[in-house]
């Protein structure tokens, strides 16, 4: 915990005013002795600390990345999804927060429990369905105003790439537990909606998503009982260090991996300085003078650092040097 120091002005201030009666002493050992009270909105539940919550950030923000690349190659086109906000709501609130038509599909994440929702922004949802029926751009005439459902070939289309959202959040709990993902259903209601009671908390992660230079949002609720079991895995202490014993064929199989790793290897024969005419005159025949004695050991560099001295030479007809002095990386000088 950080402390602040105060400065002897500030010091001999507050004395003074102490003394001068301007701070009461009594009220702030009052202050300090009564109980601290902290407000607690029993319709926002908060039930995940901020530890679990950097973990559950750090999931989804691989999950936008995994979804791009799929998204990306499914539309042909480059889209962007990021990270907007995370909030823990009830789910009462987030069925008020989405729009009245809208594509929602509710899917299961076997062996955890609960039923979680993604919801695409039907302004999303139509642009999506434009570029797979053929046309080069988005039109920004692709309004939702007049829309109450989606035809039997759109819904089709829609629920394929929601397919692919769904296999993005599987890819992306990998790292903490391995789950089976399914779409169970779609719907374009929320108010229809009966997967949860109204007041269960749940977590509410809202995605800014761009595609031809215009942004939509999608967003996911997932209730807290999807997380109760998994809890100790959302720790940082137990995700980074999970305990496991070091094993020394892991040391074995590390270090064969790292035998076929390639290195660059290159040999200086010095170095030599001239003017850009003398640079433009020369001619096949032209001597240029180096540095070095030809009698001088040459340096070996092994990704540009200096390893070895070592003497130049001939095996068969090929170029080669042999390796007199190691220099352990640091310098060039003997």
């Amino acid at each position: 915990m950080s402390q602040q120091v105060l400065s002897q002005q500030e010091i001999d201030a507050l004395l003074g005013a102490i003394d001068s009666g301007e701070i009461d002493t009594e009220q702030m050992e009052e202050e300090l002795d009564s109980p601290k009270v902290k407000p607690y909105d029993f319709r926002r539940p908060v039930r995940l600390s901020k530890e679990y919550l950097s973990t559950i950030t750090m999931v989804f923000e691989d999950f936008a990345k995994i979804a791009v690349n799929l998204l990306s190659t499914q539309l042909r086109k480059p889209v962007d999804i990021k990270i907007a906000a995370i909030e823990q709501v009830s789910f009462d609130e987030f069925v008020h927060s989405v729009p009245s038509f809208t594509l929602m599909g509710i899917f299961q994440s076997k062996p955890l429990n609960g039923m979680q929702i993604i919801e695409i922004n039907p302004q999303f949802s139509l642009q999506m369905i434009e570029l797979l029926c053929g046309y080069n751009e988005v039109t920004e005439e692709s309004s939702v105003s007049d829309k109450t459902s989606f035809t039997d070939i759109e819904r089709a289309i829609l629920e394929d790439i929601t397919k692919s959202f769904l296999r993005s959040f599987e890819t992306a709990w990998k790292e903490i537990t391995e789950i089976s993902v399914e779409l169970e259903y779609t719907e374009t209601n929320p108010q229809l909606l009966q997967t949860m009671s109204p007041n269960e908390p749940v977590l509410l992660v809202t995605f800014s998503v761009g595609l031809d230079q215009q942004r939509t949002f999608i967003n996911m609720c997932v209730p807290y009982i999807f997380f109760e079991e998994i809890l100790d895995k959302l720790s940082f202490k137990n995700w980074f260090h999970s305990g496991k014993e070091f094993d020394s064929s892991e040391r074995g199989q590390l270090s064969k991996n790292l035998d076929h790793v390639p290195l660059n290897l290159e040999v200086l024969l010095g170095e030599s300085q001239m003017t850009i005419s003398d640079f433009l005159e020369m001619e096949e025949g032209d001597i240029i003078q180096l540095n070095d004695k030809t009698s001088k050991p040459l340096t070996m560099y092994i990704e540009d650092r200096p390893y070895y001295k070592v003497k130049p030479g001939m095996i068969e007809d090929n170029l080669a040097v042999e390796v007199l002095k190691f220099m352990g990386g640091e310098s060039t000088d003997e």
